[in-house]
């Protein structure tokens, strides 16, 4: 395939990797063949095989930060962010896995800023927005998980459909963050 390298190309080519050979056949030897250069190539761009994983994790993160929501608010945010992510992590074989060893690439700083901007925008103070966003990203994982781990979808699918069950759990989730809003709010007045 020799290809010109930069970190892009690297990721999109260890997706394709990904693909065929699944997560155990992922190495940064495999990815150099794949891409036709010696594996000391890619050390130009990509530290370690954890640094990869971290660069391809992180794509999802990015393309469910562009989901746009019908309306502004947290909520339909929250709503938003998860559908994304759980479709861009359907469409890689292995994506839940990867992204559950996955290091992160930025400082926590930098990813609690990009996380929370949004959700703080639409009214949220940044603590909570964090929360609520930690919440939806750690039920996407784990339920994509059960969507791409054959033998658990197998069972799974003969009860529910996974679409509309993890759009009512998200929802429900979402909900639950309104009304824990609502009871520090009562919390706090009574306060006073």
């Amino acid at each position: 395939m020799n290809a010109k390298l930069d970190r892009d190309s690297i990721v999109a080519a260890a997706f394709e990797v990904l693909r065929k050979q699944g997560l155990d056949g992922l190495s940064l030897r495999v990815l150099a063949g794949h891409l036709g250069v010696q594996a000391p190539a890619l050390y130009w761009h990509v530290r370690n095989k954890a640094e990869l994983i971290g660069m391809m994790a992180a794509t999802f993160g990015a393309s469910a930060s562009r989901a746009v929501p019908k309306e502004n608010t947290w909520s339909a945010r929250l709503v938003a962010y998860g559908h994304a992510l759980r479709q861009a992590m359907l469409l890689h074989r292995d994506a839940a896995r990867l992204c559950a060893i996955a290091r992160p690439i930025e400082d926590p700083e930098t990813t609690a800023n990009r996380l929370a901007a949004p959700l703080v925008a639409a009214g949220l103070d940044s603590k909570f927005a964090l929360s609520c966003q930690s919440s939806v990203i750690a039920y996407t994982l784990g339920w994509v998980v059960y969507e791409q781990s054959q033998p658990m979808h197998e069972h799974l699918a003969k009860m529910i459909d996974f679409s509309e069950s993890y759009d009512s759990g998200l929802r429900a989730m979402v909900r639950g963050f309104a009304a824990e809003i609502a009871d520090k709010k009562k919390r706090s007045a009574k306060k006073r």
